[in-house]
């Protein structure tokens, strides 16, 4: 079976991620641009976004469990409209956040918003979280000046059972008719999910014979089907992809009903 990406290669990919968002702010035309898959924004704000953010998520690491919600965050929150200086900023933020995570450790709980998930409460969790939101928000920037470049193969593999487990899974009872749901990278993997009244459970793609979370036979064609390639999936996960960018089959119906769907929990 598959593994998650554990925490010395995601805080290198981290890193990675933030050196290319890095190279667009240095490059780019003019900060004023705007960024169409964040509505309203312009480089200079997702930037902003980026910067605080990644220092809150740091203070929220080094608050550790006692953390009721994201801390605030640590040194300047606001990004320098001199680029050379919005650069080092967002460095430094990047720093900031890879220092806590170092020195928590994967297993060392950590407040998070995603209690309700497949998803652990653990600074692990949490850098594995936020390499997808600097990934995703890389390729804003790059679209955002007519340069989006696909989330690297091993980012992206990782970000799709991310995604499904993170944000999607939930004890929250699905409010329509049960439903399979399958996504399926081209790289060669493959996750199921099932729709129900006890909620979204996610698991890789059993193999014949298997039962659901819930104890019923796995087997049979899904409701809905995606293909694509791993980057391709986590961005139209993200919405910044439509169903046209996917290879899907079964019912859309039940897609549309998933993309709509915000549970409360």
């Amino acid at each position: 079976m598959h593994k998650t990406l554990e925490l010395p290669g995601l805080l290198r990919l981290i890193d990675e991620r933030s050196v290319a968002f890095r190279a667009v702010i240095a490059s780019a035309p003019d900060l004023d641009v705007p960024v169409t898959t964040c509505p309203g924004w312009t480089l200079y704000d997702l930037a902003q976004h980026i910067g605080v953010g990644r220092r809150a998520w740091a203070a929220t690491v080094v608050a550790g469990p006692s953390a009721t919600g994201k801390a605030v965050p640590e040194g300047q929150t606001e990004a320098p409209r001199e680029r050379e200086a919005m650069v080092d900023w967002l460095a430094a933020s990047t720093q900031q956040l890879v220092d806590a995570l170092r020195e928590a450790g994967p297993d060392r709980a950590c407040w998070t918003w995603w209690g309700d998930s497949q998803s652990p409460q653990t600074c692990g969790a949490v850098a594995r979280h936020q390499l997808q939101e600097i990934s995703v928000h890389t390729y804003d920037a790059q679209l955002a000046v007519g340069d989006p470049q696909p989330l690297p193969e091993e980012v992206a593999l990782d970000g799709v059972d991310e995604f499904l487990s993170t944000c999607c899974a939930t004890t929250a009872p699905w409010p329509h008719d049960p439903a399979v749901v399958e996504y399926h990278a081209s790289e060669g993997r493959s996750w199921r999910m099932w729709l129900s009244a006890q909620g979204a459970r996610v698991e890789p793609r059993p193999s014949p014979g298997a039962t659901a979370p819930d104890g019923t036979p796995s087997e049979g064609a899904p409701d809905f089907s995606a293909r694509a390639t791993a980057s391709d999936l986590v961005l139209a996960l993200y919405g910044r992809h439509g169903l046209e960018s996917l290879q899907s089959t079964g019912n859309d119906k039940v897609y549309d009903q998933l993309v709509e769907w915000e549970p409360e929990v």
